[in-house]
């Protein structure tokens, strides 16, 4: 199947590493939304810039202040969906993606169109080791609140969206806006019954990245997060368990 997608890279003072990401990101021929969620004078200039020299394949979308990625993401779906995208990919803006997958995401959801594409990292000695560990327990939880295996990385930025059913999700449920975002989505998707591919990636983290990882904040916020998918997730029981022995009950 053909799709018409693009790639939405949401910045917020990422004045270095936007320039060669977004390099990288338009040699895949796909057209960038960039969303600028309230980035400083200096990082909104350069953003500026950027869209103007690329402005057959860059289109920049500016909030007036800083919303945290999930909402600039929010505001990226709908605009892509406004434009007659049918998918979004998301990727980070500090280079710690490697761009040059997207051909094989694109290809992975042209194949499952309905689904979401979902990059499983393959970290380097780059990545710091209180973040990797802290990932497991995000994914320990997600595992319990969907009750299956099928999401194997639950925090990846790197993920390619089918628009209508993400757009919907966004619109209809209370979905985190910050830091929480990535694994709040698709957990929500998952429970609406939208399948997940998931597509290992290597992953790096650049020795001068900039992180707005906030370590007690955006904790304490991931932390809410999952206790309210656990609640939400109790009333959603009996349909989780359906959609577990259904596959079983057919083949017997």
């Amino acid at each position: 199947m053909s799709i018409r997608a693009c790639v939405i890279i949401p910045v917020y003072n990422h004045a270095d590493g936007i320039g060669p990401t977004l390099d990288a990101v338009l040699s895949s021929g796909l057209p960038v939304l960039l969303v600028d969620d309230g980035s400083e004078p200096h990082c909104a200039e350069v953003l500026a810039q950027l869209a103007a020299r690329h402005a057959d394949q860059v289109q920049l979308l500016t909030r007036p202040e800083n919303g945290g990625k999930g909402a600039a993401m929010a505001d990226g779906f709908r605009a892509a969906l406004a434009a007659g995208h049918s998918h979004a990919l998301q990727i980070d803006a500090d280079g710690q993606h490697d761009a040059g997958d997207i051909p094989a995401f694109v290809k992975a959801a042209e194949a499952a169109p309905e689904a979401v594409i979902c990059g499983v990292p393959r970290y380097d000695d780059s990545v710091p080791r209180a973040r990797l560990y802290g990932r497991y327990v995000t994914h320990v939880w997600v595992w319990i609140n969907t009750l299956s295996l099928q999401i194997r990385d639950s925090m990846c930025g790197f993920r390619l969206y089918p628009l209508t059913a993400t757009v919907a999700v966004i619109d209809d449920e209370h979905v985190g806006a910050r830091m929480q975002f990535d694994t709040e989505i698709i957990v929500r998707l998952f429970w609406r019954g939208t399948a997940v591919v998931n597509l290992p990636t290597a992953v790096r983290y650049p020795v001068d990245g900039v992180s707005h990882f906030a370590m007690w904040a955006d904790n304490v916020r991931i932390s809410a997060m999952h206790a309210r998918l656990f609640f939400t997730m109790l009333w959603r029981l009996p349909r989780l368990l359906w959609r577990r022995w259904r596959p079983q009950a057919q083949k017997s």
